[in-house]
């Protein structure tokens, strides 16, 4: 008896120490909770008729269709956290009375929380828009990554997001081109991920796009190509060689009624507030001088380049 006494002892102490050891037991209760929560409404499918209560004419008994799946998310929207550590993050995104959330969290250290199930709809992006959607949340998965805002993303920590953006790539068939970041979305109200974050290094991947480099470096204005003609040129194919005729006569042009206005707005900005776009997309492409609402001619090159690749 006395064994079995001091047998239940060292069970109740194993489950003390286990609970005692996460520190979000509570939480994870409520979450629990409230996944059961939903998972009884997606049960309902067709109420019992009532013909006294009900104002819509159901007919006359239930019928469940046999072919449904869940939705699934197609797009990820990268944010960095803007706080002081990855644990401060975790409490943050279990307090009832912040109202956010994200579906992972990545520490500095590399470690993944994976906070909220892909299905279900993160309080992440905001009040924000991509092309003509203005709800990114009911369609995206919302990566956070701790970082406060201006410091270097550690290596640990994109090698862990790039694991993560594998899975969710093939698991949801995601297209590469709708991997973006938080200022994406809210131009106006966002600045994150960072100028830090290696957008690029990320493309290469097959997550989000980038320009062509050496096609831009290939790029001339409309008034650079024109300028090049000597005054009174007249063209006479028989006393030009190939070469002359492939620089001159056949470069990559933007030409001179390139709206880029239009051009952020197919990438899919927002361009109602025009100078914030163009911040934001200087934040993502450019990474420097994104404090300034206008584009140079070099940026501009890059904007014509990925405007093509989104049309």
């Amino acid at each position: 008896m006395n064994r079995l006494v001091y047998l239940a002892y060292i069970i109740l102490a194993v489950l003390v120490v286990s609970c005692a050891s996460n520190p979000y037991s509570k939480t994870n209760r409520y979450y629990k909770k409230r996944s059961k929560d939903f998972a009884k409404e997606l049960t309902e499918f067709s109420p019992k008729k009532d013909k006294k209560t009900d104002s819509l004419n159901y007919g006359e008994y239930a019928v469940g269709t046999t072919n449904f799946n869940l939705r699934k998310p197609n797009y990820v929207v990268i944010h960095h956290t803007a706080q002081d550590s990855v644990e401060q993050t975790l409490k943050t995104f279990t307090l009832p009375r912040a109202q956010v959330s994200a579906h992972y969290v990545i520490s500095r250290e590399g470690d993944i929380y994976h906070m909220l199930n892909d299905y279900f709809r993160g309080w992440h992006g905001g009040v924000g828009m991509w092309g003509n959607n203005t709800d990114l949340n009911s369609s995206s998965i919302g990566i956070e990554l701790d970082n406060n805002g201006s410091e270097e993303f550690t290596e640990a920590q994109i090698n862990s997001l790039m694991d993560v953006l594998e899975q969710l790539k093939k698991k949801y068939n995601i297209p590469a081109k709708n991997f973006i970041g938080h200022s994406d979305i809210a131009p106006s109200r966002k600045v994150d991920p960072n100028a830090n974050f290696p957008w690029k290094r990320l493309a290469e991947e097959g997550y989000g796009l980038w320009y062509d480099e050496a096609e831009v470096a290939k790029l001339k204005m409309d008034h650079e190509f024109y300028g090049q003609f000597p005054e009174g040129f007249e063209l006479q194919p028989d006393r030009y060689a190939l070469p002359f005729l492939e620089k001159y006569m056949f470069p990559q042009v933007v030409p001179a009624s390139f709206d880029h206005c239009m051009a952020l707005k197919i990438i899919g900005y927002d361009v109602s507030d025009l100078d914030s776009a163009i911040k934001a997309f200087k934040l993502h492409f450019i990474q420097e001088d994104m404090d300034n609402p206008y584009l140079s001619e070099d940026q501009t090159k890059v904007l014509y380049d990925l405007y093509q690749k989104y049309l």
